[in-house]
């Protein structure tokens, strides 16, 4: 049969190829696909060609290869099971699924390599999955305690759901920060105390006084290393900045002298593909799905769709999020 996957081709530049792809190998199924969410954080860098020499993924199978063009990449896709091969257990015929995997039409998996849909959950909603275990991460690498005091930098889908996520803990504060109207209004809409502009002057001492003085931990999720030395000027004495960016390429002087140097504030890098060792021991990536699956459902982060594609107008979607984010917040690709 034939499948159309996306190609990123050049720097912001994609197109859609028809292939051909085989029939299922013994061990495999054949997925249709629904709908796949385009990462405004990553997948722009691999876009805009900001992405640096490394592996693609050296975890997820669908992601392997290096960064370079002509590349397929995307992470978040739900379809449905149409066919399987001969030993598969025929349960799986039908069922709805998530996968790592690339945009395309329909794909082939091993069953190992997929994720059930929970029962009742609509395929928009589940996109969302790899953001949430994302934000789940993030949450348990800042170990927020009762009483503390948190910022998060960054209010696009990620820092929706970490600061969703942190609102749900007995905290003392939580403020956020975005540059774009539309996410501080959705930030605000979550619960947070405040959103802020951080291009605006006065943001720091604006932020220092909701924060009474200052963070016990900032969460910087906004993609800009600029970002890192507001978080610097406002995390408090001997308190963590987790750092959940990929800025790929990006540099920017950060401002490790002044008071940093006395503050013994941590910096930690937080990246989802691993677990932190403290907790390894209790937690893998099997029971983190179940916690994001179920905070999927409280959250119900589908609310923060703001614009829906298919995938010939893929260059449209992708040109929207490059050129005019203050207008987005998810970005779907959908299949007919």
């Amino acid at each position: 049969m034939k499948r159309r996957s996306l190609y990123f081709i050049s720097p912001r530049q994609v197109e859609v190829r028809e292939e051909i792809l085989p029939d299922p190998a013994p061990d495999e199924v054949l997925v249709e696909t629904h709908c796949s969410a385009i990462s405004p954080g990553t997948e722009m860098l691999v876009y805009r060609g900001e992405f640096p020499d490394l592996p693609v993924d050296l975890k997820i199978e669908s992601l392997s290869g290096d960064f370079s063009y002509p590349l397929c990449y995307g992470y978040s896709c739900v379809g449905r099971i149409i066919a399987v091969g001969s030993p598969v257990n025929q349960e799986w015929l039908d069922r709805l699924v998530f996968a790592f995997q690339p945009h395309c039409t329909h794909f082939l998996a091993r069953v190992e390599s997929l994720l059930p849909v929970p029962e009742g959950m609509e395929p928009e909603r589940a996109t969302f999955l790899p953001n949430m275990e994302t934000a789940v991460n993030l949450v348990q690498d800042a170990a927020p305690i009762l009483g503390e005091r948190a910022m998060v930098f960054g209010q696009g889908v990620v820092g929706l759901l970490t600061a969703s996520l942190l609102k749900e803990f007995p905290l003392e504060t939580l403020v956020t920060a975005d540059r774009y109207r539309l996410r501080r209004e959705a930030s605000l809409g979550a619960g947070v105390k405040a959103c802020l502009d951080p291009g605006d002057s006065s943001f720091r001492s604006f932020a220092k006084s909701l924060l009474s003085p200052d963070a016990d931990f900032s969460i910087e999720l906004s993609g800009s290393p600029a970002a890192l030395n507001d978080a610097i000027s406002l995390t408090g004495f001997s308190g963590r900045i987790i750092i959940g960016s990929w800025y790929g390429n990006k540099n920017n002087p950060i401002d490790l002298g002044g008071s940093f140097h006395r503050s013994r504030i941590k910096l930690i890098s937080s990246q989802v593909s691993s677990i932190s060792p403290e907790m390894s021991g209790r937690w893998d990536k099997a029971r983190r799905f179940k916690a994001a699956w179920n905070s999927l459902n409280r959250i119900r982060p589908e609310k923060w769709i703001t614009h829906r594609f298919s995938l010939e107008h893929a260059q449209e979607a992708y040109r929207l999020i490059d050129e005019t984010p203050e207008e987005t917040i998810q970005v779907l690709l959908t299949y007919s």
